[in-house]
């Protein structure tokens, strides 16, 4: 199973009024680290949107809070596969504190196969089987 990791420090501007990290910041590190998960499998979702026309659009996302995060906290973002279906694919998202490897979050995306061709109307539409080979190959 492919999986990347992302190492960041929590800094100031990402905490709350109760000094812990504010919980928009998490999907914000999730929608990042999604992407660098398709860059890692050479699926650069830029160059689907303007060679293909295909996008990889959010339908769902979530996370389970489990330690809150700190100031100045260095953090571990780990993203792989969960699952994949003909049209969408579900990324996992694990936050841990490096220090004392302390699980912090648990998120998840669904993103879904989009032609993007016609900027009116989005639709979804099945994975090509080029792109869906590489994504289940790196779901293995």
């Amino acid at each position: 199973m492919k999986k990347n990791e992302v190492i960041r420090k929590v800094m100031w501007g990402d905490l709350d009024s109760l000094g812990i990290v504010f919980y928009p910041r998490y999907y914000e590190w999730i929608d990042a680290c999604g992407h660098l998960f398709f860059d890692s499998i050479g699926l650069n979702l830029k160059r689907l949107w303007e060679e293909r026309k295909i996008e990889f659009g959010l339908v769902e996302t979530s996370c389970h809070y489990f330690r809150p995060g700190r100031y100045h906290q260095e953090i571990r973002i780990t993203t792989n596969i969960d699952a994949l279906e003909e049209k969408t694919v579900l990324l996992k998202h694990v936050m841990h504190e490096t220090a004392q490897g302390s699980l912090l979050v648990k998120g998840f995306e669904k993103r879904i196969c989009l032609d993007v061709s016609d900027p009116e109307e989005f639709r979804a539409v099945p994975i090509p089987p080029d792109i869906h080979a590489i994504l289940e190959k790196a779901a293995e």
